[in-house]
């Protein structure tokens, strides 16, 4: 009987920690950053959204690759942080507030001198 129980919760468990794995998702977002100032900016900014596992920004094609737990947010909600951060976000515009904060170069229609 001892075993029984035993082995039943063994099963519990590896039941539970399979359904504890979680799963990620990978989406490409366009942004309107310049140059690595604003490189610094997004990925600070969006690491702080829940579900973020890592992102990076390719200063060059200016796109934003950002693997998230689908669980926990979603891309809507992560091109919302880089909007809020100052920058476009595919079609969803910079908070006006935060890009009007940003630094002259990492403004829309600038030209950053200081690309690394």
């Amino acid at each position: 009987m001892k075993t029984k129980i035993i082995f039943s919760f063994i099963a519990l468990f590896i039941m539970f920690k399979a359904n504890a794995q979680e799963t990620t998702a990978t989406i490409k977002i366009k942004t309107s950053a310049t140059c690595d100032m604003c490189k610094e900016t997004i990925e600070k900014f969006v690491a702080f959204e829940k579900g973020v596992k890592k992102i990076t920004l390719d200063v060059d094609t200016k796109v934003a690759t950002v693997v998230y737990n689908p669980q926990k947010t979603t891309p809507d909600k992560i091109r919302l942080a880089i909007a809020n951060s100052g920058y476009d976000a595919d079609d969803v515009p910079a908070n006006k507030k935060a890009h009007d904060k940003l630094d002259d170069c990492c403004k829309k229609g600038k030209v950053c001198t200081d690309k690394k």
